[in-house]
């Protein structure tokens, strides 16, 4: 019987989330980590309002988030492409385990994120 969505992953997808300034740097960003392999899929989502409290003050900005679909395998690599490339000094920068979804779906991530 062929596999049905929502088993267990073949493989360690995780998904990745940062926020940026503006949309040239998430668009940026976005094609960069795609172009290098380290995403399969970067979406670049907003603008969002985000609140929070930075270097003890109050903060209010709008950002745009980048929601990245890559592996477990990639993710040093891809947070560090991401560093490099944030005009944030601090950027957020974090991930989780994707622990289901279409089985072809999450093999195409890994097969689109396999190093050139």
């Amino acid at each position: 019987m062929p596999p049905k969505g929502g088993e267990t992953s073949p493989v360690a997808v995780i998904a990745v989330l940062t926020n940026l300034p503006d949309s040239a740097s998430a668009f940026n960003l976005a094609r960069e980590i795609v172009n290098l392999r380290l995403a399969a899929c970067a979406s670049v989502l907003g603008p969002v309002t985000s609140f929070y409290r930075w270097e003890g003050k109050e903060e209010q900005a709008a950002e745009f988030t980048v929601l990245i679909k890559s592996t477990a395998e990639r993710y040093a690599e891809l947070e560090a492409a991401i560093r490099e490339r944030h005009p944030y000094s601090l950027p957020e920068i974090v991930s989780w385990p994707i622990t289901a979804g279409l089985p072809e779906y999450l093999r195409w991530v890994e097969s689109e994120t396999v190093p050139a």
